[in-house]
């Protein structure tokens, strides 16, 4: 990775430059004509490898509001006027078209390049990412890798019912490799100098993305913030189907009370464990609590009182405990004590008031189309012995292509990268633990935790749902001065919700450290809590 000291021009900011540039390649590289008196140049773009130009679209953005696309949504105010370059990328033969955007401001570049990551199916951003990016002073990229939005997965299967499989590779790590190519690029062309520093930025699928980065293309980034990760994909989303299965099989369906009073009861118990009653678990991996304890109890449920039976024990402690083969092998984690269970055991009523369970659609279409290739299959039908057989061929077709959990990091630690994570420990969607699996599996491989702080370090943001901290920590001015200065984070700022809905502030652990209370001053408070090892928690 290249590494460039911003001059004092850039670092005030350059305007974008009035005519195009050329750059070599020959026949490689394509280009459009620069519209008569246009602010946003024409660029040339030269071809990634194994890629072709099908067509490069730029125009200037004035900025202000922008809306983000598709179902996300949302809005940022206050984004400076930025040129807007879009190009369509082709691997002959694949019969695929990938956009990638690149959003370069007409004046304040910091001098830094950030790729922003996707959501569920969607490969990248719908604009509020570039958009926060821009507003931010960076020269932002991302890609549609030549797919859908979130929940579209329309072009996974042929009409001979057969997984596209170009497209998924886009999807994996392909188009995300060359948005970074097409983006570095443009960056070069346009300014006239390449970006200082290159950063990827995403959480969930985005997080994954940043893991695949790192694990396939260790040049490509010099710090990459991969939050709430989506990696062991193969794994870990038909794992979060088990909830469903387990509810189907046995047949017991929780009202969204009656799970409420598990997570209630748990955290009556497990929240003093950090020194203080402060509305959060700080260290979910002691939180023992037993769901066969509450049996018995009685609880107030819509104005009615409600007895919690065995039958209902048992559903939670099996989602609790997570999937397992009928012989008893533990296939993958369970759902974080404290999470909210409605995320993946959703269920409705029937007209004549008999209960079914609403999978999550993310790993409702992972099985149902991936996997079983039956985009219209009865998930409600799947048995105990049926979901090992799922589990399995998932690992089998696909852990090599999107698993995303390669352990060996050791190129992108001689590239001198830095990889920074935080994930919720009450992620509702993505076992936490399987992030900790992760890491431990790397300090395995790369010689212990030492060795791997150095470029790799892991924050878990207790009572945090998934992806909960975006705006409230300090996780990307914390890895860019890493990455800069060489200053690595022993915690990160954030500010979280305890489970009143109060806002506290709190110091995040680097792990495996756990938030301790030192005994006095406000709970609310990050100065109350110092960072101790879970073995003196």
């Amino acid at each position: 990775m290249k590494r460039r000291i911003v001059t004092a021009v850039l670092a005030a900011g350059v305007p974008l430059a009035l005519a195009a540039f050329l750059l070599p390649g020959g026949a490689a590289d394509a280009a459009v004509a620069d519209p008569a008196g246009s602010p946003c140049p024409a660029v040339p773009v030269q071809t990634p490898a194994g890629t072709a130009v099908e067509s490069v679209t730029h125009e200037l953005n004035p900025g202000g509001t922008i809306h983000g696309t598709g179902y996300l949504g949302g809005d940022v105010e206050g984004v400076p006027a930025f040129c807007s370059v879009t190009v369509t990328l082709t691997h002959p033969g694949d019969g695929d078209h990938a956009k990638v955007q690149v959003w370069l401001p007409q004046t304040g570049w910091n001098g830094r390049f950030q790729a922003l990551g996707g959501s569920a199916y969607a490969a990248g951003d719908n604009g509020t990412g570039l958009a926060t990016a821009v507003k931010q002073g960076y020269a932002a990229a991302t890609t549609d890798a030549g797919i859908g939005d979130v929940v579209d997965t329309s072009w996974a299967l042929s009409s001979s019912g057969k997984i596209n499989t170009a497209l998924l590779k886009n999807l994996a790590d392909r188009s995300h490799h060359e948005a970074a190519i097409v983006g570095k690029q443009l960056v070069q062309t346009v300014y006239g100098t390449a970006a200082s520093y290159a950063y990827f930025n995403g959480c969930s699928t985005g997080g994954r993305e940043g893991y695949q980065e790192a694990q396939r293309h260790p040049d490509d980034y010099d710090g990459i913030l991969a939050n709430a990760p989506a990696i062991n994909w193969d794994e870990f989303e038909p794992a979060t189907l088990w909830p469903q299965v387990v509810m189907n099989q046995q047949k017991t369906f929780p009202t969204k009370c009656e799970f409420d009073a598990f997570n209630q009861a748990a955290l009556k118990v497990c929240d003093p464990l950090d020194g203080a009653k402060d509305g959060l678990i700080s260290d979910p991996q002691r939180c023992t609590f037993d769901a066969r304890k509450l049996i018995g109890t009685k609880i107030e449920c819509d104005g009615k009182q409600l007895t919690i039976t065995a039958a209902v024990a048992d559903v939670v402690r099996k989602i609790w405990d997570g999937p397992r083969t009928t012989s008893g092998k533990k296939l993958w984690y369970g759902l974080p004590v404290g999470a909210d269970f409605t995320g993946l055991a959703d269920m409705g009523t029937n007209p004549d008031g008999t209960a079914f369970g609403k999978p999550f659609t993310v790993p409702a279409i992972w099985v149902a189309t991936f996997v079983e290739k039956q985009p219209a299959f009865d998930l409600s039908t799947i048995t105990y012995s049926q979901f090992t057989q799922i589990f399995e061929q998932s690992q089998t077709e696909y852990d090599k292509l999107i698993g995303s959990d390669d352990p060996d990091l050791s190129a992108f630690r001689k590239s001198g990268g830095k990889l920074l994570t935080w994930h919720g420990s009450a992620d509702q969607y993505i076992p936490t633990q399987g992030i900790v699996d992760y890491r431990e599996r790397v300090e395995h491989k790369l010689g212990g935790a030492r060795q791997v702080d150095d470029f790799y370090r892991l924050f878990i943001a207790p009572g945090t749902v998934h992806c909960g901290l975006k705006g409230s920590s300090n996780d990307l001015a914390a890895l860019t001065t890493w990455v800069e200065q060489g200053k690595a984070p022993s915690t990160l700022a954030a500010t979280l919700t305890n489970a009143s809905g109060e806002m506290v502030t709190r110091d995040l652990c680097r792990y495996p450290l756990v938030s301790r209370y030192i005994g006095h001053g406000d709970p609310a408070a990050a100065s109350s809590f110092r960072c101790v090892s879970p073995s003196h928690h």
